[in-house]
């Protein structure tokens, strides 16, 4: 361990990866880059080559993995963002950074680039990401990918009854899916104004078992569109605030109530949601999974509250 601390390229490459890294998160919090590709390829690619190019490197690879590593665990202790995202954007980031370094070894190789330990050097590969990361930022155009995720379950209730179990819950407390055993915003009450087109449903939320004191909660507020008991309960989402999750938004809430047989009810869960976050193929089915997740517990604790009416 001494060895590694004490070598040259180590310590120069844990340089290197603040600069890169912190610029990085510097301009996402400024607005000077969106949560794309930019910052979670382009930027750990240029890393990468910056890397590769150095003189000394026996540990250089070590020190940028590790010191990336440790700045994106870093930005969850103000609440900037989830376990789940960081762990997800160490997945996606990391590849790229060592992709980068076999990218300078083979240009070296090929003699289309020149080893250096001069910081001034290594610096240059930063640069495209300078530029780019701001470019994309402020000419997007489409800058929201709109996403749909339903959910079915079939209860053993009318859809009256079932209607009337969801529509207003006082207190939501059921079994966790997994994700929620982490940092997922749990919900814990929905409140209901009024039966009417135009009243106000607004849910609260408190942060998962490895959230700071207030990270993850909120509140969702959803505007009546459409409701008609044991039919449907239609809404659009006017305002949210849930916390530390500044990629995602979402649009609108529905939930539809079918009669199955004499008595059952098949009640489908349906929320449209935004997000901002790119590549979508590898953030999308996360995504999709948090929000199905959410959709189990509220189901899950509408099981128990159905239950309990009808002993």
């Amino acid at each position: 361990m001494k060895e590694i601390l004490k070598d040259k390229g180590f310590q120069l490459s844990i340089i290197i990866t603040t600069i890169f890294i912190g610029t990085g998160i510097i301009f996402l919090f400024w607005g000077l880059v969106d949560y794309s590709s930019m910052l979670f390829m382009l930027l750990p690619i240029v890393l990468g080559i910056a890397i590769g190019s150095m003189e000394v490197r026996k540990y250089a690879l070590l020190g940028a993995i590790s010191t990336t590593i440790l700045l994106l665990i870093g930005i969850y202790i103000p609440g900037f963002s989830g376990v789940i995202c960081i762990v997800m954007a160490i997945g996606l980031v990391i590849p790229f950074l060592f992709l980068g370094y076999v990218m300078a070894r083979l240009f070296k190789r090929y003699k289309q680039i020149k080893e250096s330990n001069k910081l001034s050097v290594l610096l240059l590969p930063i640069i495209p990401f300078l530029i780019g990361g701001p470019v994309e930022h402020f000419f997007k155009t489409d800058k929201e990918n709109v996403v749909e995720v339903k959910t079915e379950r079939v209860f053993l209730y009318s859809p009256e009854k079932v209607f009337d179990a969801i529509k207003s819950v006082d207190t939501l407390d059921a079994q966790k899916p997994f994700l929620m055993q982490f940092d997922l915003p749990i919900p814990i009450k929905c409140v209901l104004e009024k039966e009417e087109v135009g009243a106000l449903r607004t849910c609260h939320f408190k942060g998962g078992r490895l959230s700071n004191a207030d990270f993850g909660g909120g509140t969702i507020v959803e505007k009546i569109t459409a409701i008609e008991r044991g039919k449907i309960l239609k809404m659009d989402v006017i305002d949210y605030n849930l916390i530390g999750r500044k990629w995602l938004g979402f649009k609108e809430a529905i939930y539809y109530f079918e009669k199955i047989g004499d008595s059952n009810c098949k009640l489908t869960r349906i929320t449209t949601y935004t997000s901002v976050l790119t590549p979508r193929f590898y953030w999308q089915p996360m995504e999709k999974l948090g929000i199905k997740q959410e959709h189990d517990y509220v189901f899950n604790n509408l099981e128990k509250d159905l239950k309990a009416q009808n002993q």
